[in-house]
């Protein structure tokens, strides 16, 4: 295929956004995915079972990442005094500052790509994004036959 594929665009272009912020998470000795979780995680809590699928993460790998925040002391976790049975994870105060951090980042890079950019262009990309993921969401090109 000589032309760039939408979904070789996202990926690649994904990959140095990626880079980009582990690199700046790096400066403040943590990961994209820390930054990620921290702006994740409301002010009143975050059920544990809803943050997975607000990441994109798998259970396991968010089960890491919050044990890592827990022993760094970004989070704490406590009972959901609406339902007893699931667990609601919360900032510390130093995992406020480390959410203001990332959250500096995230802004100043949004802001350095719409100058670049202006408002026609960001429109554009938004509607084009829009389109990508409705038909996603729907897409299937092969459609199942069953055997009997």
């Amino acid at each position: 295929m000589k032309n760039e594929t939408f979904d070789s665009a996202l990926r690649s272009t994904w990959n140095l956004v990626s880079k980009m912020y582990n690199k700046e998470a790096s400066k403040f000795d943590s990961t994209m995915a820390t930054g990620f979780a921290l702006l994740s995680i409301d002010s009143e809590g975050t059920p544990s079972t809803t943050l997975g699928p607000k990441m994109g993460m798998e259970p396991t790998s968010l089960s890491r990442l919050l044990n890592t925040m827990e022993e760094r002391n970004m989070i704490y976790r406590s009972q959901n005094p609406d339902d007893g049975r699931s667990i609601l994870i919360h900032l510390t105060a130093f995992g406020k500052e480390k959410r203001d951090d990332s959250k500096a980042v995230v802004l100043h890079f949004n802001k350095v790509v719409e100058k670049s950019l202006g408002p026609e262009k960001i429109s554009a990309f938004y509607e084009v994004m829009n389109c990508i993921k409705e038909h996603a969401k729907s897409f299937e090109h092969f459609t199942p036959t069953l055997k009997t």
